[in-house]
């Protein structure tokens, strides 16, 4: 080894126990300047604050020097008497709150997002919404006001896929997975803010409706339950979005949207699906946001619901079923990803 520097510390004190003293040791060796050869470091640190026992905190990374490239592993064992879960929520709400300062930053795109929503509803229901028909009769813009949730819902994919797909490649994830950090807990902080971005989109979207003449009439708690369901969809979708982030570079993320939209429109959320030509009907009626936007219309009591097929009787069902079965897939394979992420 030419080059190689090792170094150690070693720090011990005592911390108030009767008779007893509480040892820290701090070791940390590297290697350095190694050719066709990984450096490997460890940290260690065991002690008893204020235990009998002894606490383990040890993390090892491996890296590989040949041709300038690195793949790292990271085991973290924290026993400090704290449970696994909370490491994760504090890990979580850390990540969440990186990702809304960072949003709060750039008041361009957080215009952008809450513009498109209300340029699309004054657009879809004042300008195009007099010569629009419902199936069964009713108001189009009391159709249209749950279609353009839904729509804002689905769009927030390519807002989550993007934002992954950056901090992949500008190192942040990197960054991340190299930290003593909960591997679950930076991949559902991602998930929170997003949460909270998209429940301002749809606060704004509602009081514009209203605002043009949309309303709920079957109670605050239909309505209440029936933007929850687009917030489960939301966090549904958010882990299609980290997954499907951790792929891509950012410029075929940018690509998302060419495959959003028609996913929007080939749904309920416009027209009618009884409407629709009958092979286009059969796609609307399956797609997992029209089983959300149906459900909506129904709490909400707004027209559009109904239909013959068992997709359109059931839709409150498949509106919880469809986010459940996105959430046990991609949740996984996203904090898979993230671990297996290669460098």
């Amino acid at each position: 080894m030419s080059g190689g520097v090792e170094g150690a510390a070693a720090v011990s004190g005592a911390r108030g126990m009767s008779g007893n003293g509480a040892e820290a040791t701090t070791a940390v060796s590297g290697a350095q300047g190694m050719s066709d050869n990984g450096a490997e470091r460890t940290v260690a640190v065991s002690g008893a604050p204020g235990m009998s026992g002894n606490s383990v905190v040890s993390a090892s990374v491996a890296r590989g020097a040949s041709g300038g490239s690195t793949a790292g592993a990271m085991v973290v064992q924290r026993a400090m008497g704290v449970s696994a879960v909370k490491f994760a929520l504090v890990d979580s709400w850390v990540v969440a709150k990186r990702d809304l300062i960072h949003w709060l930053r750039e008041p361009v795109r957080v215009f952008a997002n809450l513009a498109y929503p209300i340029i699309s509803v004054l657009i879809f229901g004042l300008v195009f919404g007099s010569a629009m028909n419902v199936f069964g009769g009713g108001d189009y813009i009391e159709f249209l006001l749950p279609g353009m949730f839904g729509q804002t819902i689905a769009f927030g994919v390519g807002t989550t896929l993007m934002m992954v797909s950056m901090d992949a490649d500008r190192g942040v994830t990197d960054r991340f997975r190299a930290s003593p950090m909960s591997q679950t807990g930076v991949v559902a902080g991602r998930s929170i803010a997003d949460l909270v971005n998209s429940s301002l989109e749809l606060l704004v979207l509602a009081l514009c409706g209203l605002v043009i003449g949309w309303s709920f009439h079957d109670g605050l708690m239909n309505a209440l339950l029936a933007f929850a369901l687009f917030l489960w969809l939301r966090f549904a979708l958010v882990w299609v979005g980290i997954y499907l982030g951790l792929l891509v570079k950012p410029e075929a993320a940018q690509a998302s949207w060419m495959f959003l939209f028609p996913l929007t429109m080939f749904a309920n959320t416009f027209v009618s699906p009884e409407l629709m030509p009958g092979w286009l009907r059969a796609v609307s009626e399956w797609n997992p946001l029209s089983s959300t936007v149906a459900a909506a219309r129904e709490l909400f009591g707004n027209p559009g619901v109904g239909g013959d097929s068992w997709a359109a009787q059931h839709s409150l069902l498949l509106a919880v079923l469809w986010p459940a079965l996105f959430v046990a897939v991609f949740w996984p394979l996203s904090v898979l990803k993230y671990r297996n992420l290669s460098r």
